[in-house]
């Protein structure tokens, strides 16, 4: 049937490379210092009114995302990077129609040592 095909589309806004500031770290020193964190986003959501209409209302604003991460990694202190992107997903999730998002989230140099970054990547749903 057609209605179950639709139904199985998986449509994706992508929001990539977001930096954003954050108090993270399992020291308190650490925390003190405000540091840049990574973040990737996939949010899913049925996309098609979106495409046909060319209206804004018809999908998730951007700004208002970028806007509730910013948010979430400035109200309180993370000792994990697993908290931020658990509470980055939570609020999205409350906050918007959609049906599902993936937090990837990078803390840059974690550690003394050879290594980029450490994250995590989580999906959350309804």
């Amino acid at each position: 049937m057609k209605g179950d095909e639709e139904s199985a589309d998986r449509d994706v806004i992508l929001l990539e490379g977001i930096e954003i500031p954050a108090a993270l770290g399992v020291s308190a020193a650490e925390r003190k210092m405000r540091r840049p964190v990574l973040i990737d986003l996939e949010v899913e959501r049925d996309l098609r009114a979106a495409g046909r209409s060319d209206r804004i209302r018809d999908t998730v604003n951007y700004e208002r995302i970028f806007q509730v991460i910013e948010e979430v990694a400035s109200q309180r202190e993370h000792r994990l990077v697993e908290a931020l992107a658990e509470r980055v997903a939570e609020r999205l999730l409350s906050e918007f129609p959609i049906d599902a998002v993936t937090v990837s989230a990078r803390k840059p140099k974690p550690i003394a040592g050879v290594l980029d970054h450490a994250g995590v990547c989580i999906r959350r749903t309804r």
